[in-house]
């Protein structure tokens, strides 16, 4: 975590998960250690094939060079042969790491074969090569193997664990160097005494300390690259299956409520306006609205309701309606998904659905009458499980209809059409116990499998069913309804009241084991596709490559044969990466660096003071950038680590500050880099040629050894080029093209040096193999370094390309699943109240029962006047409703306005639904609001407990909504007076009706979540819409009481009859012909006169001529607030 730091931080989160310890820490939290283990053997076995068709390239140009250099052919066919019958040991020797089943019963056998084939090149391919020569032909040959041996044992070979490896390559180098004391320096004393002389064996130590230093470098970044990349690739399938299962799961649920052909446009709709703005383009206006409306022919709707229920509502208490209401709503939705029959919504008492909506069904008309008589059944063991005198009241009908959504606030899918209303009167012409169907849905019935009868009188005297000429027919009887009730599945239903399910997990722990382990599953066959070579290879060959055959491109299909993305935006990204592997490559830089100002300086006699200075210049500037690398992560192990409080001064915030700059910008990294390989390749070659020409032949014609080394020692100065060779390859994060370049170059320049510029010094130094030219020896070996840091590099890049590739593809996942999560959610919560979405998702059992009890509540219910339920209507529909929508934006300061649903024409609505304000809850959701969000709406309920009077206000701004409806229609109805096509549709008046008091919401029935709220304030305030006048707010007297304390005038409208209830007294609004409140003495006041986003309060509180210019605020301005 950054910690304050004075004036600077430190910031060591980031590097710290690119150091080995925590990467191996992370693998072992994660339990990855076996998974990766597999990886790793994988990567070793692909490492190991390389290894080969390199040993196979080296001894084949090796032998051909011998053949085709040496005229004396003789004395090198044991060379050949020998070398032959290495590669040949060692291949088959390394080959059984391929059995994976013999591997794996036998793990040791990788060590042991990699210690065999490294001492079998010792052995067999120099140290026996070199004595045969010296005692048979009396040369004193010298090897480029030691390097190529040390390189192998670090990079190749089969040996998991570092320390193995390290022990290895010491040992190789030991014996290399036991071969130099005994027979070179001619026995341990003359060794140890010109140990540090000029030209001593010190620089060969030095020498093989710094290619076991690049070995162990190469080893730790290549575990740290293939730990990162297998972390990220785990992180990548968890979050991919995470994400999948969480947008199946919301997908699911959003498909209970809407039907994917209606919610899919919806959500590209809302993705791409997601995208839009978040490219800052705003093109949304009032224009642009669509209509999510489909037309479905060939259908069969069921209507059933209640009856009773009124009676219900006054002798039962809410709390207990509400569970009778969802033990007989689930039944109804057990047995609607039994018959594929799609559930509308539920009224209250009614239920409607429709069979053959989703998908074409031929039986859609015996589907629904089923049902029908299934429901009846339900309702009678309901009726004799809790004693109440209820029954069902069904009417079936087929036809057309229209279905989908309208409006932009609370979705909900409902149908309309002609057909839909003759359903409905089939509903309210029927006779209890029965299912009343039309002539239509005869027609498409299996007659002889129902008992049918003629239609009640009833029916045949509606108006609506004389005028379309719609006869009726009583089904009291299913003849087969026995053979279908023995199923297993309604048997069950039978026999269980959904009101006495307990609570249970919505996952249980059996299914929650089976999804863990088809995420391990999934998960291992990931890791067994994961690419493991950047060369292409035959598919499964020898089992390690294995490439995904799926539809997704995998990573490594996205790079070229020169390892660079195919896409250049994404390569260019790749570059702009922060290099935090950078430390370990400038300390090995620096450690190289001084070995190698150390070698020259011991290789040579200094004969001029420049000679001392450029070195010396190097070295400096090496461990000032090692200083500046590894000083961060010095005060983070001082202080950090154990949050040590500390003030850093200023040259520790410079410090931080050049090293961020270096870690994230590429240019500066490659003029260091390149600084760094041209300043050491210039260190090296120091010499004056003639002087040694002339030494050397004097020393030939007159037998003296020269007095002191007046030029590099060619095998010195090769073995340094080949150090900077592996050297060039050793920064991380510097394009593979550039270090490719570097190397190429430095080879090149190396090989002029040897065959043109120093031809006379490299002709005349110690050889390989009798007779072979030492320039060709010294050439090898740089050419083979090069070739092994190449191959290797290609490895590490591919590794890094396609890890990056990985954290790419899991933003773009992370992003589409965000985005299309996003737009679902925002589609839940358009449908259902935010915080029921959540309980829904995460805390609901299936079946289960959620309710709410508020104290105070008030409840609107508004009708449209005369409107035609036709495809034209539908759209002024739409229009008008989306308008009503709008409004609610204005309502979500301190008392929310929430829209319940849509029936028809008539618009229901409800204020003071404030989980805070909640007096108890079917779950502990109150109790458990994160402290964040309770604070945000702390004040609200501290301002309201002081006074139970103070919930009140909620049908004070419950009226002032509805107030504000009336004006938006008013506004509407001029708009479609002066379109010729849309004058007819509707005459702008509109009936609402308002009451208040105790209320329960929640969620009921068995699928299709639906937010709906039951209480006497429901009923009273649909009936006070029904019975009430065109343009006016029809009002109980208690609702009455209250809005006269806010200054509100209410005329007594008399004695109203309401069914249930018989003749109560009502009143009506004050409202003037500006509309606007006809104001009186007022002994309460709002809690928030000054709410912004409240329009009735500022016409109320401020002068009417401002009305009009609030009035016609236009949707895009609404919008943009």
């Amino acid at each position: 975590m950054p910690r304050s730091l004075g004036n600077c931080q430190l910031n060591y989160s980031k590097e710290r998960m690119w150091e080995p310890g925590y990467l191996k820490a992370k693998c072992a939290e994660l339990r990855l250690e076996s998974e990766f283990r597999l990886y790793r053997i994988r990567l070793w076995k692909s490492y190991l094939l390389t290894f080969f068709m390199l040993h196979i390239f080296v001894t084949s140009v090796h032998c051909a060079l011998l053949l085709a250099t040496i005229e004396r052919r003789s004395i090198i066919y044991f060379d050949v042969a020998l070398s032959i019958g290495c590669a040949l040991v060692l291949i088959l020797v390394l080959s059984v790491n391929f059995c994976d089943e013999f591997i794996a019963k036998h793990t040791w056998y990788m060590y042991a074969s990699s210690i065999f084939a490294s001492l079998t090149l010792v052995f067999a391919g120099y140290l026996t090569e070199s004595i045969y020569h010296t005692y048979a032909h009396s040369w004193i040959l010298g090897t480029f193997y030691d390097t190529y041996i040390i390189y192998m044992i670090y990079m190749f070979l089969p040996i998991h664990f570092i320390s193995g490896a390290v022990l290895l390559a010491l040992l190789v180098s030991g014996l290399y160097i036991l071969y130099f004391v005994i027979f070179i320096a001619q026995g341990f004393a003359q060794f140890a005494s010109a140990l540090f002389s000029v030209g001593g064996m010190s620089v060969d130590i030095v020498h093989y300390l710094c290619l076991n230093l690049v070995g162990i470098f190469y080893r730790v970044m290549n575990d740290t690259v293939v730990r990162s990349s297998f972390l990220d690739r785990h992180q990548y399938i968890k979050e991919k299956i995470w994400l999948r299962n969480a947008r199946l799961q919301e997908k699911q649920l959003l498909d209970s409520i809407l039907p994917p052909q209606i919610s899919l446009p919806l959500q590209k709709d809302i993705q791409g306006r997601i995208v839009m703005a978040k490219q800052g383009i705003h093109s949304w206006t009032a224009m642009e609205r669509t209509m999510a409306i489909q037309i479905h022919p060939d259908v069969s709707i069921l209507y059933a309701d209640v009856v009773n229920y009124t009676h219900l509502t006054t002798t039962l208490t809410v709390e207990m309606l509400v569970k009778v209401l969802h033990d007989l709503y689930g039944r109804f939705d057990l047995a609607a998904y039994r018959y594929k029959v799609q559930r509308i919504k539920f009224l209250g008492d009614c239920y409607y659905c429709v069979a053959g909506l989703s998908d074409p069904d031929p039986d859609h008309a015996n589907n629904c009458v089923i049902l029908g008589l299934s429901m009846i059944n339900h309702i009678m063991e309901v009726r004799d499980i809790h004693g109440l005198d209820i029954n069902m009241r069904i009417g079936v009908h087929s036809g057309n209809l229209f279905a989908g959504v309208i409006g932009e606030a609370k979705l909900q899918f409902d149908i309309w059409g002609l057909d839909v209303t003759i359903a409905n009167v089939l509903e309210s012409t029927g006779v209890p116990g029965c299912v009343h169907i039309s002539g239509a849905t005869l027609n498409n019935l299996d007659v002889n499998r129902f008992d049918i009868e003629d239609g009640p009188e009833e029916a045949r005297d509606h108006p609506l069913l004389k005028k379309y000429r719609i006869r009726s027919y009583i089904i009291r009887q299913d003849l087969h309804m026995d053979d279908e009730d023995s199923d297993e599945f309604l048997g069950d239903l039978h026999s269980i009241s959904l009101c006495n399910m307990g609570a249970q997990p919505r996952i249980s722990d059996s299914a929650n084991q089976s999804l863990r382990a088809l995420f391990h599953e999934e998960l291992r066959e990931e890791f067994r596709k994961m690419p493991v070579s950047a060369f292409r290879c035959p598919k499964r060959l020898l089992g390690i490559c294995r490439f995904n055959t799926g539809k997704e491109v995998p990573a490594h299909q996205n790079l070229n044969i020169c390892l660079t993305f195919t896409d250049p935006i994404l390569e260019r990204a790749y570059l702009k990466q922060t290099d935090y592997m950078y430390k370990y490559s400038i300390i090995l830089s620096a450690s190289v660096g001084c070995s190698l100002v150390y070698i020259e300086l011991m290789d040579t006699q200094m004969i001029c003071s420049s000679c001392f200075v450029l070195p010396a210049s190097v070295a400096t500037i090496q461990c000032i950038l090692a200083l500046i690398a590894w000083y961060k992560k010095y005060c983070w192990t001082r202080y950090g680590r154990n949050n040590v409080p500390h003030h850093y001064n200023g040259f520790s915030c410079f410090i931080f500050r050049i090293h961020d700059k270096i870690l994230n910008s590429l240019p500066i990294r490659i003029c260091i880099y390149l600084f760094l390989m041209i300043s050491s390749f210039f260190v090296m070659m120091s010499c004056q040629r003639e002087e040694f020409e002339m030494a050397y032949i004097e020393e030939r014609l007159f037998h003296y050894e020269q007095e002191a080394h007046i030029c590099f020692h060619p095998w010195v100065t090769t073995n340094m080029l080949s150090l900077m060779i592996c050297l060039t390859f050793t920064f991380a994060h510097i394009p593979i093209m550039v270090k490719t370049a570097v190397a190429i170059l430095e080879t090149l320049a190396y090989l002029l040096l040897i065959f043109f510029q120093f031809d006379f010094v490299f002709h005349h130094s110690v050889t390989t193999n009798p007779y072979f030219k030492s320039e060709y020896a010294h050439a090898l070996l740089i050419c083979i370094t090069f070739l092994i840091m190449f191959v290797k590099e290609r490895q590490i890049e591919f590794t890094n390309k396609v890890n990056f590739n990985w954290r790419v593809d899991l933003r773009k996942e992370e992003n589409a699943a965000s985005l299309t999560n996003h737009s679902i959610i925002i589609i839940l919560n358009n449908i259902l109240p935010s915080h029921i979405v959540d309980v829904y998702l995460n805390s609901l059992a299936k079946h289960e029962l959620y309710f709410e009890n508020y104290r105070m509540v008030s409840v609107m219910f508004a009708m449209l006047i005369n409107f035609e339920m036709d495809l034209r209507s539908l759209r002024v529909l739409n229009e008008i409703i989306a308008e009503f929508d709008t409004l609610l934006l204005f309502y979500k300061e301190y008392y929310t306005v929430e829209k319940i649903k849509i029936v028809g024409c008539t618009y229901m609505a409800a204020c003071g639904l404030d989980l805070n304000f909640a007096g108890s809850t079917s779950t502990n959701r109150k109790e458990s609001i994160p402290p964040t969000e309770f604070n945000e709406e702390q004040s609200r309920r501290i301002l309201f407990q002081q006074s139970n009077e103070d919930l009140d206000e909620v049908v004070f701004v419950m009226t002032s909504y509805a107030l504000d409806m009336m004006r938006t229609l008013a506004k509407s109805n001029e708009a479609y007076q002066s379109i010729a096509g849309d004058r007819n549709i509707t005459d702008g008046t509109i009936a609402i009706g308002i009451s208040s008091g105790e209320v329960m919401a929640g969620i009921v029935g068995a699928s299709q979540p639906h937010y709906d709220i039951w209480g006497n304030p429901v009923n009273m305030a649909s009936r006070m819409e029904s019975t009430g006048l065109p343009g006016h707010i029809h009002v109980t007297e208690e609702t009455s009481e209250i809005l006269q304390q806010f200054g509100i005038t209410c005329s007594y409208r008399g004695m109203t009859f309401v069914k249930g209830r018989g003749k109560i007294p009502t009143y009506l609004v004050g409202i003037d012909e500006n509309l606007n409140f006809i104001p009186q003495k007022a002994t309460r006041f709002p809690s928030h006169q000054e709410r912004s986003t409240v329009i009735s309060l500022q016409s109320t509180y401020t002068h009417a001529e401002n009305n009009n210019s609030i009035a016609s605020t236009s949707r895009h301005t609404l919008q943009s607030l």
